[in-house]
């Protein structure tokens, strides 16, 4: 009574497949270079300025660390440092949980 006469689809051509396929995977190609040029490489550029900076600091440059500490870096060696918060108490501090270092000319929080 409802019923209608089912027909084979066509099958393509094999371009046709291949073009189907790019088609399918360009946005997915598209949306990966987007977060490449957006998230990855600022990411990678903050990195490497914070790299920097880390190996570059040296003594009497006042040193702000991740956690809101303030001081002037009194001695550096090779994975801490050690900063003068307040006149005669000294912390000893991971480099890489400093968050900007100011030179030497810039007053510190002790003085």
């Amino acid at each position: 009574m409802f019923s209608s006469p089912a027909y084979a689809a066509t099958g393509g051509s094999a371009a046709d497949g291949a073009a189907g396929f790019f088609v399918q995977i360009f946005p997915l190609v598209l949306i990966f270079i987007i977060f490449y040029f957006l998230l990855i490489r600022p990411q990678q550029r903050r990195m490497k300025a914070h790299q920097k900076m880390v190996q570059e600091v040296k003594p009497r440059d006042v040193a702000i660390t991740t956690g809101g500490l303030i001081g002037k870096v009194t001695k550096v060696e090779d994975n801490e440092i050690e900063l003068e918060i307040a006149t005669g108490v000294k912390v000893r501090v991971v480099k890489s949980m400093l968050s900007d270092i100011r030179p030497h000319g810039a007053k510190a929080a002790n003085d």
